[in-house]
């Protein structure tokens, strides 16, 4: 059976602010199933904003578990992070599951890999997915090149680019900045 996979998010910290967006489409092997896919989520009003990247279902899966790995640690982002990879490792049914996560507060981005690694991105740029390497590419540019540019401004750019390049990214984009 096929799988619907999510493809692209991106995540910017810069300049005191934090952006984090997604394209819109899943793809079912090498078609497109959906173009207006949500792949981010406001978690605790909205202070930590998440994106993932895979199989749908299993996303899910691993959004409630951290979630779940917040109410549990007092809403600290890091440490509900790395409980989170800690259970994935040892626990065979999350073993399986096919999915990545970024997750953002104000202060700071982490990726929670499928390998159940939790990891603080270099330069502060975040990205997964199909389209990943594109947009991550474009991140670093704009980080570089255009630094009077905000953190939206630049998650906005790197995705559309990534959108112009990968075929399994579109521009119907959504970027959310998590509540201070």
């Amino acid at each position: 059976m096929t799988k619907i996979r999510s493809t692209t998010v991106c995540g910017i910290y810069h300049n005191g602010e934090v952006a984090l967006g997604a394209d819109g489409q899943a793809t079912m092997d090498k078609h497109i199933a959906k173009s207006n896919v949500k792949k981010i989520r406001k978690l605790l009003d909205g202070k930590i904003v998440t994106g993932f990247a895979g199989s749908t279902a299993d996303a899910f899966t691993l959004l409630e578990r951290f979630e779940e790995k917040l109410n549990a640690y007092q809403q600290n982002m890091k440490r509900a992070a790395i409980e989170l990879a800690k259970d994935w490792r040892k626990d065979q049914y999350l073993r399986k599951l096919e999915a990545m996560m970024v997750v953002a507060n104000k202060d700071e981005l982490l990726i929670i890999s499928g390998t159940g690694d939790v990891l603080e991105p270099d330069n502060q740029i975040a990205a997964i997915g199909s389209g990943s390497m594109y947009a991550h590419a474009a991140a670093l540019a704009l980080k570089k090149h255009a630094p009077h540019l905000s953190a939206e401004e630049m998650v906005r750019e790197a995705l559309n680019i990534a959108a112009d390049i990968c075929i399994y990214t579109n521009h119907n984009l959504i970027i959310e900045k998590p509540a201070k």
